[in-house]
């Protein structure tokens, strides 16, 4: 059953293209964690941290993922570069 009203109509498309980007900003964040963790050299890692940082930062900001999802996330990252030699 197609939506009658217009608004409706429009809600549907918006949802649809904000939907889209959300996946494509949650996909970079999710491989970018993960080239955090694989790497083993602390001084690349620090690097990776600060582009992933940025990463998480904006998408917070976006409100593609909740300020403390971002924040917990950074530091379980901070953690394991911290273990690294």
């Amino acid at each position: 059953m197609p939506l009658r009203h217009k608004s409706a109509q429009k809600r549907a498309r918006q949802t649809k293209k904000i939907t889209e980007r959300n996946k494509t900003y949650k996909a970079l964040i999710k491989s970018a964690v993960k080239k955090m963790t694989s790497i083993k050299a602390k001084d690349e890692a620090e690097k990776e941290f600060q582009k992933t940082t940025k990463l998480l930062d904006r998408a917070a900001t976006k409100g593609i993922i909740h300020k403390n999802k971002a924040a917990n996330t950074k530091s379980k990252l901070a953690k394991d570069i911290n273990k690294l030699k």
